[in-house]
């Protein structure tokens, strides 16, 4: 079937609020967008400076906060644009294809990437006497590479399947961006196969990635269980900890919305904001608070340009 789209430009319609809710909505999306991109990009920047976080666990770090930094500035500037300009609505068919298609890429990539570092983490502790030799860089190299060469894949068949179908009359995107869900009601034939398919193929994605994290953080705590000391106890829990935190955020509100059964726009607008704008931020806090290296990492990068 061949895409016969006459519709040129949609319209995201934005989060469901009160028009006298827009100023203090930018005001506050602004700020953790900015949030966001500043810690993340000060996360990258110290584990380079620092030779002492040149470990797996730091290089899949660096990895996920440029993933963030991208994953919140693909959707947190058009949902600004939206809160304070009518015009700021309008979003062209192609740039709507892009958005989808980075949207997913970015999401999906975190999703493997988030399996990965679980599986780092389960070789840490559970086989620290080789450690080393598991995690050289070599592998770390493949396995951060397949996790993008994974979401890149797996994002064009979701985009691919979403703008095949025809789009000839209604262009108004009951979100604040261009997401497969809402834009498959758009669609003027029937989505039916479609949907089912993209269900089916996040699905099986999501829920492979979850039961491997699960497994390995399984085995972690079964690890965990063996050490003697209770403060190597605290210390392997405490490495975890923060990893658990930002997984959970990410994963929980993902299900909600792409699999379950029947969707709600106006639900589903506002369980994404989780995901798409706190989760980039939780990233910095959840790993400069919780991680004492990183805080010292800091202090010492700010010594440095101190004195410089």
């Amino acid at each position: 079937m061949r895409n016969v789209s006459l519709v040129t430009t949609f319209i995201l319609m934005g989060l469901p609020h009160a028009p006298l809710l827009d100023s203090p909505l930018f005001g506050i999306f602004l700020v953790i967008y900015v949030l966001t991109v500043v810690g993340n990009f000060l996360i990258l920047l110290v584990i380079t400076v620092d030779s002492h976080l040149h470990t797996p666990m730091y290089y899949f770090l660096t990895n996920l906060s440029f993933i963030d930094m991208w994953f919140s500035t693909v959707t947190v500037p058009k949902m600004l644009m939206t809160l304070v300009s009518p015009g700021g609505k309008a979003i062209s068919f192609h740039s709507c294809v892009a958005q989808l298609y980075s949207f997913h890429f970015l999401g999906s990539t975190e999703c493997f990437l988030y399996t990965v570092m679980s599986y780092d983490r389960y070789l840490a502790i559970g086989y620290p006497l080789r450690y080393s030799s598991m995690m050289s860089r070599r592998t770390c190299a493949l396995l951060a590479a397949s996790t993008w060469l994974s979401g890149s894949l797996h994002s064009a068949v979701q985009t691919m399947l979403t703008f095949h179908l025809p789009y000839c009359g209604p262009n108004q995107i009951q979100h604040y961006l261009c997401d497969a869900p809402p834009i498959l009601k758009l669609a003027c034939a029937d989505t039916s196969a479609i949907e089912m398919v993209i269900f089916v193929n996040i699905g099986v994605v999501a829920s492979a990635c979850f039961l491997l994290i699960v497994l390995s953080y399984v085995s972690i705590v079964c690890s965990i269980l063996k050490i003697r000391t209770s403060e190597g106890r605290h210390r392997a829990f405490q490495t975890c900890a923060s990893h658990c935190i930002v997984v959970l955020c990410f994963f929980l509100p993902c299900v909600f919305i792409y699999l379950r059964p029947g969707s709600k726009d106006a639900v589903d607008g506002v369980v994404a904001v989780f995901y798409t704008v706190l989760t980039p931020l939780l990233n910095p806090v959840v790993y400069t608070l919780r991680n004492k290296e990183v805080k010292k990492a800091l202090l010492n990068l700010k010594h440095k340009v101190a004195y410089s």
